[in-house]
């Protein structure tokens, strides 16, 4: 099945990934994990960017970003967002997260 990016979702270990670029990136990092080069191996880990609030008698929802992927390698802790297109939101989002958690590695993998 195809998304609106012409991404084809992909299953592996029982985890569907929204591309084939993810999935191959999935299998590098479970290598690394069984290797013991990372630990800590989450998929689509939340990063609060900013906490819900109200304004003028409405609630706001929080904002989020979903890391594709998260893991630790020697004492650091690395984000990995693996890309076809960036979209606007997701641009904002990657500034918002760079900002919040200076101290997590954001990398890319573009396709």
């Amino acid at each position: 099945m195809y998304n609106k990016y012409k991404n084809k979702k992909t299953i592996i270990d029982g985890f569907e990934f929204d591309s084939k670029l993810e999935a191959r990136h999935y299998c590098e990092l479970k290598l690394l994990l069984k290797a013991k080069v990372i630990s800590d191996l989450t998929l689509q880990k939340v990063f609060l960017l900013q906490d819900k609030f109200e304004y003028d008698g409405k609630s706001e929802r929080a904002i989020t970003y979903v890391a594709d992927f998260y893991y630790i390698k020697d004492g650091k802790e690395y984000v990995i967002d693996c890309k076809g297109f960036k979209t606007d939101v997701y641009k904002i989002k990657r500034k918002l997260f760079l900002f919040k958690y200076p101290h997590i590695v954001f990398k890319e993998v573009i396709k």
